[in-house]
């Protein structure tokens, strides 16, 4: 009797495991930093330049929508890192067995998001 397996796959009806789910949380924030770098490396001058584009810069930094956009950033910043601090250890063969695997994974969520709501709670 033949598989009926599947032709399409729906990845949106797909459980996938805690770390294949920090690994692509890793690769996504990579690409929101690489992509907005720039522009914050420009905002960051330019409010370096003189007193009146400081002023600027701060008023927009009181905006909510601008500080919901800052807190996501930088929840990108904090997961990006932890993950990569995860993925070294497991370069080194350190936590690579299932149960050590899905335990960082839950510990590289938890700390990105609780880093986050630390800066949230700074700029708020």
């Amino acid at each position: 009797m033949p598989k009926t397996r599947p032709k399409h796959l729906d990845l949106l009806r797909i459980r996938l495991p805690v770390p294949a789910f920090v690994s692509i949380l890793h690769r996504v924030s990579g690409a929101i930093l690489f992509l907005l770098l720039p522009v914050v490396l420009w905002l960051w001058q330019a409010s370096l330049e003189n007193a009146e584009t400081f002023g600027a810069f701060k008023a927009l930094m009181a905006r909510p929508l601008v500080k919901l956009a800052a807190i996501a950033l930088v929840w990108a910043y904090f997961h990006h890192l932890c993950a990569g601090v995860r993925h070294l250890a497991l370069d080194l063969h350190s936590g690579v067995s299932l149960e050590a695997g899905r335990a960082t994974s839950r510990a590289v969520l938890a700390a990105g998001v609780v880093l986050a709501l630390g800066f949230a709670v700074l700029i708020w």
